[in-house]
């Protein structure tokens, strides 16, 4: 007996041995991550806004913080009910939300690396074969052996973490996470700003209705002026044909507005999420004017615009993915360890001496590969550079659009202060020309002139109004919306506005446990 047992205690000892070497290498190489360390490319960004108006401030620091809903600035509390509506119910939001939930998946994708993998197996066979019992052909008998086979395993493998490829991995998805994080909150502002552009658009409208109905009235008044004039001898026909014309134009004018409207109220339904059959905005003229935004160094962009923090993210994952190529070039270590019961008797399968076990470690390198990995290399490479292009490029067409939002604001401001002259220069020409149209010292053409100027003074009027509020909501979305870098990491993915979430456990912490029962020794019992 003790000649048998001494093999049996012999080789826990090596497996424990090994076990321990195993650990000192996988301690040793654990951090040694290949592949380049991520730094954020450079970009351009000039000290102030170019375009900034006379007299506006750099934003405080109180202005830096998280503004929250930013058309509360406008103080309509019907555009603030319908931001809460395409808020849960718009379908591009819903999208992106799907989509950062699918990443923040992939990032708990690639931590499972870090842990080792267990498995249960349980098998029952029946086999059966014939024996031959004599050599002569004549008396050639056989039998048949029937056997059983019962099993029960428990399986583990872990492959340490030795050139970071997992690590690499996890930073990639959780860079790809906050990207799509990013890109969630740049599709949230993007809806955002289209439904106040076109809401406001849409009251524009409605002031436009306002200002075609008074002027029909009015020429509906100046069509009755021709005529009693044409009664009383004064005026020639023409003059009432002319003033009928003027009138039936303005009415069509009128009519086709309701065009622009229709549409404008149809876009609001969809970016809501509603039908546009059973949708509809009561008339409600322009009469806001746009409200004064802080604006911020041209340096705070980087953290205030979502599509140049979702660009910069994918830059960091591009980044990663040139470690995890890297990493192809180095031997993989696998540990791994299986033990259980095996037994032709079922009564007696889970007993001792149906014991087995076996514990090992396998290294594994590629020899040739015809190129494979130097070419996902280069790839990965070309992948980053292509990123960092995109980054870039972001990061300038953010500050042109900012740029050309103050633009439209500072000249727009001085254009509305000619443009009120004008109208009232023009109403003080036409109320000249009908009185002396009255008094018959000029002729009707006069009045059909001063009655067109008048109208298209206050026609652009109108218009630069609906430009103003349109490029003062441009502004608000080119500076980012209120919002801030830092809530990449509070998104939940929910239809809701985000709010903070817990923190995920960090998981390598319990990765090097799994190679507790490595070893080179096979048992079978």
């Amino acid at each position: 007996m003790p000649r048998h047992r001494t093999p049996f205690l012999a080789a826990p000892r090596t497996a424990r041995l090994t076990t321990a070497l195993a650990c000192a290498v996988a301690a040793a190489l654990a951090g040694c991550a290949v592949g380049p360390n991520y730094h954020r490319p450079s970009t351009p960004a000039a000290a102030a806004y170019k375009e900034t108006p006379a007299g506006w401030k750099v934003a405080e620091p109180a202005d830096r913080t998280d503004r929250g809903p930013w058309w509360s600035i406008y103080h309509d509390d019907r555009l603030s009910a319908l931001m809460g509506e395409l808020d849960t119910s718009n379908q591009t939001i819903a999208q992106y939300a799907a989509a950062y939930r699918q990443a923040r998946a992939l990032v708990g994708e690639a931590r499972a690396a870090y842990f080792p993998t267990l498995g249960l197996s349980a098998s029952a066979t029946r086999s059966g074969q014939q024996v031959s019992r004599n050599s002569t052909l004549a008396s050639t008998g056989a039998t048949s052996s029937i056997g059983n086979a019962f099993s029960a395993s428990l399986d583990a493998s872990w492959e340490p973490d030795l050139w970071g490829k997992v690590s690499r991995t996890v930073s990639a998805q959780e860079a790809g996470r906050q990207g799509a994080a990013a890109d969630l909150a740049n599709a949230r502002l993007s809806a955002q700003a289209t439904l106040a552009q076109t809401y406001f658009q849409l009251r524009a409208l409605d002031a436009m209705q306002k200002l075609l109905d008074d002027t029909v009235a009015a020429y509906a008044k100046a069509l009755k002026l021709t005529q009693n004039q044409y009664a009383q001898g004064v005026a020639a026909r023409s003059d009432v044909i002319q003033a009928q014309t003027q009138l039936q134009s303005a009415q069509a004018s009128a009519i086709d507005n309701g065009v622009a409207r229709a549409q404008d109220e149809h876009a609001i339904a969809v970016l809501v999420g509603q039908s546009a059959s059973s949708f509809s905005i009561p008339s409600i003229p322009l009469e806001a004017e746009p409200p004064t935004v802080p604006v911020d160094v041209p340096s705070a962009l980087l953290e205030r615009r979502p599509d140049i923090a979702g660009a910069e993210r994918r830059t960091a994952e591009a980044n990663e993915q040139i470690g995890v190529a890297i990493s192809a070039y180095f031997p993989s270590l696998t540990l791994s360890a299986q033990g259980g019961f095996q037994n032709s008797v079922l009564s007696q399968l889970f007993t001792l001496p149906s014991r087995f076990w076996t514990v090992g470690p396998e290294l594994a390198a590629t020899l040739f590969d015809g190129g494979l990995r130097h070419a996902q290399t280069e790839a990965a490479r070309a992948a980053y550079d292509q990123q960092a292009a995109v980054y870039r490029q972001t990061v300038l067409a953010a500050f042109q659009d900012v740029e050309d939002n103050l633009a439209s604001q500072r000249i727009l401001a001085r254009e509305v202060v000619i443009q009120r002259q004008a109208v009232d220069s023009a109403k003080q020409a036409l109320a000249i020309v009908t009185n002396e149209y009255k008094a018959g010292t000029v002729d009707y053409v006069s009045v059909l002139t001063a009655q067109t100027t008048a109208f298209a003074a206050e026609q652009k009027l109108e218009n630069l109004a609906s430009e103003r509020m349109v490029s003062s909501v441009g502004l608000v979305k080119a500076l980012g919306g209120g919002w801030n870098v830092a809530q990449m990491n509070r998104e939940n993915g929910d239809m809701a506005a985000p709010a903070p979430s817990a923190c995920a456990p960090a998981a390598a912490a319990a990765a090097p446990a799994a190679a507790a029962s490595a070893g080179t020794s096979t048992r079978s019992e």
